[in-house]
């Protein structure tokens, strides 16, 4: 069985195509740049090499279309016909409570999905975009939606709720969703598989670190608590966004720098976190090199950024009552052994115990890089939402 996953954002559409009967990417690529004359379309080829085209798209369906013309004719076709396709998987960001759980895609699901917009309003719409595009081009292929905040839906109601007046949840639906909910569920699946061991009785911390991060605790197989909340503003310091910040302190910055609503939002998710701080990149390789050049501020937001870590795995060890393993995902958490040193270091009172060559030597490879005596596994497990997706999609289809 073919299956392609969609990941439509507001400007891009990354796309992946598996055969699930070995669970292969056939091929993978991207479009960017969309609506703007500069766009283009990437695509990974079997042998790990990347070509690219140039290509006027304009819209979210003349996308799709390019990306289908691209898999079935010229020299980088691996489909005959768009018909070999037996279905399409999404992802889709923010499900609200509503989505609990991936699903088929329906009118009524999509008439529910688009009542999420205003919690989402960069990535939904963008989202609707990708599956109408589909349904004009392939009008009887079934579409499967797989939720960024699904995953976090188990949370109990002490952990999602803020405390503000209650009825601005009932009203607005003002509470933590959380968010990288298809990488949290994948890799707390994946890293019991490693470990040959069952996710019942075992509790783990899902540290997805990348230019956008987030920390979930995973109790039983299920997720417990997590730290991006409404917005993925909410947690952890990230590339470019502050995470968690004093709200009385945003108030006295709009009214210091003379913000508007959207003049703060750029200010907290673009120009803060590593790049913020650092006046350098939001690229943790580049706060390195920052470092390396005696450059004391790229000091100050490496310090930051890995100390913010720690406290959130202290923290969620505290609400399971201890933890058996932490797991580090995403582009920095799999390829920055830096990240993990300096999220890891003083805590070994709860058992931590590094294995300070293994942490060096893992580089985007699943490994255990604690020592052999730790108390606590620590794990690296690459992430794979589109195989998620992927998966999701088949078992809803067949």
């Amino acid at each position: 069985m073919k299956i392609l996953v969609l990941n439509c954002g507001s400007s891009s559409i990354k796309y992946a195509l598996y055969n699930m009967d070995d669970r292969s990417v056939v091929t993978s690529g991207g479009i960017e740049k969309i609506g703007l004359p500069d766009s283009f379309i990437k695509i990974k080829l079997a042998d790990g090499k990347k070509v690219q085209i140039n290509e006027p798209i304009p819209e979210h369906t003349k996308g799709v279309q390019f990306i289908f013309q691209v898999l079935t004719t010229g020299e980088y076709a691996v489909l005959k016909d768009l018909h070999e396709l037996d279905a399409v998987g999404h992802r889709m960001v923010h499900g609200g409570e509503k989505f609990n759980k991936s699903v088929l895609l329906t009118d009524e699901v999509m008439a529910d999905f688009a009542a999420c917009n205003d919690l989402a309003p960069l990535h939904n719409p963008a989202n609707i975009k990708g599956v109408n595009a589909v349904k004009t081009l392939l009008p009887e292929i079934p579409q499967v939606g797989v939720f960024d905040t699904a995953f976090h839906q188990t949370m109990p109601d002490y952990a999602y709720m803020y405390a503000v007046p209650y009825e601005l949840y009932e009203k607005y639906g003002v509470r933590r969703y959380g968010f990288h909910g298809t990488s949290h569920r994948y890799v707390s699946q994946r890293v019991c598989e490693y470990l040959g061991i069952k996710p019942e009785g075992t509790k783990i911390i899902t540290c997805h670190i990348g230019n956008g991060a987030s920390i979930a605790a995973v109790k039983d197989g299920k997720c417990v608590d997590t730290s991006m909340g409404l917005t993925p503003l909410e947690g952890l310091m990230m590339g470019t966004r502050s995470g968690d910040i004093d709200a009385g302190a945003v108030t006295f910055i709009m009214d210091k720098e003379h913000l508007d609503s959207k003049g703060l939002s750029d200010l907290l998710n673009k120009k803060s976190g590593l790049a913020g701080v650092s006046g350098l990149s939001n690229d943790f390789r580049d706060i390195l090199a920052g470092i390396a050049a005696g450059n004391n501020r790229a000091r100050v937001a490496k310090e930051m950024y890995t100390y913010h870590i720690k406290k959130y795995i202290g923290e969620y060890a505290a609400a399971m009552g201890g933890v058996d393993i932490i797991l580090f995902t995403g582009g920095a958490g799999e390829n920055q052994w830096e990240v993990r040193e300096g999220a890891t270091q003083g805590l070994e009172f709860m058992g931590v115990k590094m294995d300070e060559q293994k942490n060096r030597s893992c580089r985007a490879t699943e490994a255990v890089i604690s020592a052999a005596d730790s108390k606590v596994t620590v794990c690296v497990i690459p992430t794979d939402e589109e195989l998620m997706i992927a998966q999701d999609t088949l078992e809803l289809v067949k």
